[in-house]
């Protein structure tokens, strides 16, 4: 009998899978694209919410009882405000009508989370300095700008650190929330990847890898300049 034969389909082997998902059809740069989406946002939100948050822990230390109610508002309302419906109020309603593209929003949006922790990372920290040091330093004649410089800031920094370093991996994980507003972030990437080649679980898990690498990307820059620091 000359009946047809059934053809079969072999199963796709992981290396396949991964070339559809990183390779096949310029993936690749979707993916570097969206990363460097994620780098950018990340990297802009902690320059100015460190800023923003140095000023408000000087705030939030002054003897005035207004100005340091109004940083211990705002610290604890940002702290207290889940980011992603941060992002959602400033996008959808206060910065609506500003003509920001989404990317700046993102970027305050982050900044101001940022600027919270950091207030409160910076003001224990200074509480945690020996005041004793400095004031011997001024009994020595130092002036308050090099007593703070050369004896509270070096250890400031060095209690603040830790707490820092924490604060900037989970800005870099906070990020992924930004495909709320219309952002093709690495997140956004590796979802529509995902829905694209019907591989959810490799592309997600790939994913997880980028995030994972960005992390250890941030603890080898700490560890680094603790080494520069220890050779000194």
């Amino acid at each position: 009998m000359g009946g047809c034969r059934p053809e079969y389909i072999l199963p796709m082997t992981l290396s396949d899978k991964l070339y559809k998902i990183l390779i096949a059809g310029g993936a690749w740069r979707t993916i570097l694209s969206g990363l460097w989406v994620t780098v950018r946002i990340s990297f802009f939100a902690l320059l100015l919410g460190t800023a923003a948050g140095a000023v408000v822990c000087l705030m939030r230390t002054r003897k005035n009882p207004v100005v340091r109610g109004a940083a211990a508002v705002y610290i604890a309302v940002l702290r207290g405000t889940p980011v992603l419906m941060l992002l959602l109020l400033l996008y959808y309603g206060v910065l609506a009508r500003t003509g920001l593209r989404p990317v700046a929003v993102a970027v305050v949006t982050f900044a101001l989370n940022v600027s919270a922790h950091v207030a409160e990372l910076l003001r224990a920290s200074v509480s945690a300095v020996d005041r004793g040091q400095t004031e011997a330093a001024r009994t020595l004649g130092f002036s308050r700008f090099d007593a703070f410089r050369l004896v509270t800031l070096p250890q400031l920094l060095r209690v603040a650190k830790p707490m820092y370093q924490s604060t900037v991996v989970n800005l870099i994980q906070w990020t992924s929330v930004v495909g709320y507003v219309t952002i093709t972030d690495l997140t956004r990437v590796i979802n529509n990847i995902a829905s694209r080649t019907m591989q959810p679980l490799l592309t997600i898990s790939v994913g997880m890898l980028l995030y994972l690498g960005l992390s250890y990307l941030v603890y080898g820059l700490f560890a680094l300049s603790d080494r520069r620091r220890a050779r000194s």
